[in-house]
């Protein structure tokens, strides 16, 4: 299972003490149980073997030199969810002709994959951070605050009052939520500019401020801080952007999905897809993806962003050996792989 999930709850731990030269149908116990337990999808085995020992029958059992032949014992451990681990003990029970199996309730304080800490250490917030930042006032009418967004083609900015503070964020959710826009960003920059002027003409109309409508307070990061930590907090509160203020609390930058992601990519891949052309659409063809945009379902994390930069989508299709599509993974599904404890390549 995933961190996150195994992080969520309280999780069991479950031991197997076995001997070295115990077997199940021809093979050694423990690589049968280490079999088993991969494909009932356990989170992860570990097998030690001891030094010495005795079990029930007061044999004891040593690595001493001249004795080296002898049963020593091994003990298999792993932690997974208690739902998983019912699964697992009806399946391996019968397979301990010989031992003990332990369950006990442990607290995951973390977890994270090896494989999937991709982001350089000493790297910190400041050091990829955008600093030109586009920002509103939250004096500032919702027709304003949409002008400049369809001006800049971003779909949310900072929010800061008359003491230059951030005091929230402004989304174009939150304006379709709370506003009465009829559609998100990425579909109003494809759209004629009748269309455009008549919306903008309702929003005009309108008397909410952004103070109304923002979304408030703000989650921020510090541009002292490690990346890996920030990038935890974005996944953790399912957010895409944060403010980065200074030690004074000023803003100074933007903390956004891409410049996470483009850290765990090679210089060479950091391009995106050109935009679709303005103007409404008539059919689909003129709005279709001539190339399709899927991966192998074994496709490495640094080559997945990749593929999210080239096709400039947040979806790709996740495609077996035969070509046949499995799922879609999500820029969503990426950034909660980026852990706090981090390494410098994929």
């Amino acid at each position: 299972m995933s961190p996150e999930q195994l992080m969520e709850k309280k999780a069991k731990r479950l031991t197997i003490y076995v001997g070295e030269t115990d077997k199940w149908r021809g093979k050694p116990l423990y690589v049968a149980l280490l079999e088993t337990l991969r494909a009932q999808g356990a989170a992860g085995a570990t097998v030690v073997r001891g030094l010495a020992g005795f079990g029930a029958h007061s044999v004891v059992h040593t690595a001493t030199i001249l004795r080296l032949s002898l049963d020593l014992p091994l003990i298999i451990q792993l932690i997974d969810s208690p739902e998983k681990m019912d699964q697992i003990i009806k399946t391996i029970a019968p397979m301990v002709g010989e031992g003990l199996i332990i369950l006990e309730d442990v607290e995951v304080v973390k977890y994270t994959h090896r494989y999937l800490n991709p982001l350089p250490r000493d790297k910190h917030v400041s050091d990829v951070m955008t600093r030109e930042v586009v920002t509103l006032m939250d004096t500032m009418t919702v027709a304003e605050a949409w002008d400049i967004m369809l001006k800049n083609l971003l779909k949310a900015l900072p929010v800061l009052n008359d003491r230059g503070e951030v005091v929230g964020m402004l989304t174009d959710e939150d304006l379709l939520d709370r506003a009465g826009l009829e559609q998100r960003l990425s579909v109003a920059e494809r759209l004629d500019e009748q269309t455009l002027n008549a919306e903008f003409t309702t929003l005009q109309s309108s008397s909410l401020k952004i103070r109304d409508v923002m979304t408030s307070p703000a989650v921020t990061a510090t541009g002292n801080e490690a990346l890996s930590v920030a990038a935890t907090r974005m996944a953790e509160q399912r957010i895409k952007r944060l403010p980065v203020l200074d030690e004074h609390g000023k803003l100074i930058g933007v903390l956004s999905r891409v410049d996470v992601l483009m850290q765990v990519i090679s210089e060479e891949a950091k391009r995106r897809a050109a935009k679709a052309p303005d103007g409404a659409a008539r059919t689909l063809r003129e709005i279709m993806l001539a190339e399709i945009p899927t991966i192998h379902a074994d496709t490495r994390l640094a080559e997945v962003v990749s593929r999210f930069l080239e096709f400039g989508t947040r979806r790709l299709i996740v495609n077996d050996d035969e070509g046949s599509p499995l799922g879609l993974a999500s820029d969503d599904d990426a950034v909660p792989r980026v852990p706090t404890a981090a390494r410098r390549t994929v």
